[in-house]
This record gives C-alpha cells, sequence and structure tokens, in this order.
C-alpha cells in the first residue's frame, strides 16, 4: 500500500468539505464551475471529475444534470463514491494515464486532488496534458493547487518547524518548500502554475482563491453564527479572484481552455 492510500485510508475526505472551512473551498469552487458552464452553454454537459476522492463534486453536478465521470486512484475513496449508488460513471486510476478515456470526450474536467501529490515537473505535466487530451477543443480545465506560502505559514511557523526546516534544507533560501516523492503533499506558487500553463499550452481563462483565508481562520469559523458565515462566504465570493489575495490562500484553482 502506498503511503497516498495509507493517508486516505484514513483521512475522511467527505468529512473535510462539510466543515466550514471546507464548505466555504467547496461552495466558491462550484460557484465557478457552475457560471463557466452557464457562460458557455454548458449546462448538463459532459463532465470529468480526476482525482475525484469520496466524489463531493461529481454527485453534486451530477445531481444538477452534468453528465459525470469520476477518476480516482485510491480505492477507499473510489469504494466510498460507488456506495453512494449516484449516477456517476466511476474509474480507477491514475491522472498521469487516462488512457481508459477517449479524446475530446469531455466539455469540462476537473483535475482537483492530483497536483497535491505530484511533485515533479514532467508528472504534473502528464496529468495536465492528459486532462487537455480527454477535454475538447474549446472545453474548460480546472487545476487545483495547494499553496506554497499556506504550508510555510501553518506548518513551519505555526507549528515551529521553520528552524528544523531550514536545517534540513526542505525550504530555499527564499522560502519555497523543496518535497520529494517521500512526501505526501507537494506545494505550489503561481509562477509555477504560470509555467505549467505555458508548457500544456493552454490559455487561461481566470484564476482563483476557493477557501481564502479560511483555513487560517478554522476556530473563528465554527464560532461565528450562521448569518456572519454566509457574510464570510459572500466575501470569499466577491474577493476570490483579486490577485493581491490569491499565493495566500491555501489552494488556488487555474481555469484553463483548450483551444
Amino acid at each position: 500500500m502506498t503511503k497516498l492510500e495509507q493517508y486516505y485510508n484514513k483521512f475522511k475526505e467527505d468529512h473535510r468539505l462539510t466543515t466550514r472551512h471546507g464548505m466555504v473551498e467547496f461552495t466558491v469552487s462550484l460557484n465557478k464551475i457552475l457560471q463557466v458552464a452557464g457562460e458557455n452553454n454548458l449546462a448538463g454537459c459532459r463532465l470529468a471529475d480526476i482525482g475525484a476522492g469520496t466524489g463531493r463534486y461529481s454527485v453534486e453536478l451530477a445531481r444538477r444534470g452534468f453528465d459525470v465521470t469520476a477518476v480516482e486512484l485510491v480505492k477507499h475513496n473510489l469504494d466510498i463514491l460507488l456506495a453512494k449508488h449516484e449516477k456517476v460513471k466511476c474509474w480507477p486510476g491514475d491522472a498521469r494515464d487516462l488512457h481508459f478515456l477517449g479524446d475530446e470526450s469531455f466539455d469540462i474536467t476537473l483535475v482537483f486532488g492530483p497536483m497535491y501529490h505530484l511533485h515533479s515537473v514532467e508528472d504534473r505535466l502528464k496529468a495536465l496534458k492528459e486532462a487537455k487530451r480527454i477535454t475538447r477543443k474549446g472545453g474548460f480545465i480546472f487545476v487545483a493547487y495547494y499553496m506554497n506560502e499556506y504550508s510555510i505559514i501553518s506548518y513551519c511557523f505555526k507549528k515551529g518547524m521553520i528552524k528544523q526546516c531550514i536545517e534540513n534544507k526542505t525550504l530555499t533560501e527564499d522560502f519555497k518548500a523543496v518535497t520529494t516523492e517521500d512526501d505526501l503533499y507537494s506545494f505550489t506558487r503561481l509562477e509555477d502554475a504560470d509555467k505549467l500553463k505555458e508548457l500544456a499550452e493552454l490559455k487561461r481563462i481566470k484564476i482563483f482563491a476557493p477557501d481564502g483565508p479560511a483555513d487560517y481562520m478554522r476556530r473563528e469559523l465554527n464560532a461565528m453564527d450562521e448569518q456572519t458565515f454566509n457574510y464570510f462566504i459572500e466575501y470569499q465570493l466577491a474577493t476570490c479572484e483579486r490577485a493581491e489575495l490569491l499565493g495566500a490562500s491555501s489552494h488556488i484553482v487555474d481555469v484553463l481552455q483548450k483551444v
């Protein structure tokens, strides 16, 4: 069993997106998917969810009339998705090799999990090129990244690990995390996303922060009354594309088009 499988066998992915900080991420991301679909007359279109986890997005979009195909690497996650008995076509598979899905089969492709765990530019580019291959010309690809600065602030500083990380040379001189295949997560800066977009020859439509400061504010979000929390979601929806706020979010989503 791989380290990734061991992690997700214990981690309650279904629960994460129902916590308040997870609800912010889910609500904003879903809003942007529906927005792009609506603006391009793609309501009810063919959608691939690559790295679907336990199917939070797959199930919701299928219920909204999309023709959804989900691909998930971790058997435990896929079993949970299958047990929901929703109208989602499910495949076991790796984002870097989607040979079982045809060329230009989808109008929208989500890549919301794989880039968190792929470390090399080569592997990330394989995943992005596979997403491009299965997406029709003119279609859209949503790619999520786990952000470098969030990892530095939340782990190195908040957990008091900064000295150890510097001594172990797991940070560059400008505080970029250095990860290897032995690490569970891989971290990204905006320039890394820019580079992958260019290498894959995709056009950026927009880029947004689905959660913004929510992950830093878990305790505060949990203490909010319902009206205040709804205001916070409205705030994030209103500001999620502001360039000055992107890099400090725990995640970003790059919305790309195959031209």
